[in-house]
């Protein structure tokens, strides 16, 4: 990923509104991220932990999604729990439920979607192996790094298709 100003990053958000969008708290140091091994810029809000925030890349244009931890699940599971986006084993808290709003008239209607990823976001650094989830156990993959990174690429297309999806699809 190509480093991102500040400017950049407030103008991606397409879930909130432009004014939710200045008052986002960014990830420190921006300037020293490890640009090269993100394939996404996904952080945590410090002062309100149920918020994170995730932008990419999608169709050529940045898009970034606020995220949410749905209010009265369980913050913490016991046993070891897959990131739905890099596959990545965690114990405890380190994959959450995250809620985003959908965009557009859905959205402003209360409708989301949500998916279970790493607490952190960091997945682009779990699958290059630059960071190790605390205590989980190391499932060893036949697919390469590279295979591995294409395939959390595929997995946020989908839950970001589902996000631009204006009305769900019912059965």
């Amino acid at each position: 990923m190509e480093p991102l100003g500040e400017n950049d990053i407030r103008a991606s958000f397409v879930n909130c509104s432009k004014g939710e969008a200045r008052r986002i708290s960014l990830p420190r140091g921006l300037a020293e991220l490890p640009w090269a091994d993100l394939d996404f810029l996904g952080w945590r809000d410090p002062g309100a932990p149920d918020r994170g925030y995730l932008v990419t890349e999608r169709a050529g244009e940045l898009v970034g999604i606020t995220l949410r931890v749905p209010q009265g699940g369980p913050r913490s599971m016991a046993k070891t729990t897959l990131c739905a986006l890099c596959l990545t084993g965690h114990v405890g808290s380190g994959v959450s439920l995250l809620a985003a709003r959908r965009v557009g008239a859905a959205g402003r209607e209360g409708n989301t979607v949500g998916a279970y990823m790493c607490t952190d976001l960091a997945c682009p650094l779990y699958v290059r192996g630059k960071k190790v989830p605390a205590l989980a156990p190391r499932y060893k993959e036949s697919l390469s790094v590279e295979e591995r990174l294409e395939r959390m690429r595929t997995n946020l297309g989908l839950f970001l298709d589902k996000v631009f999806q204006e009305r769900p699809v019912t059965a």
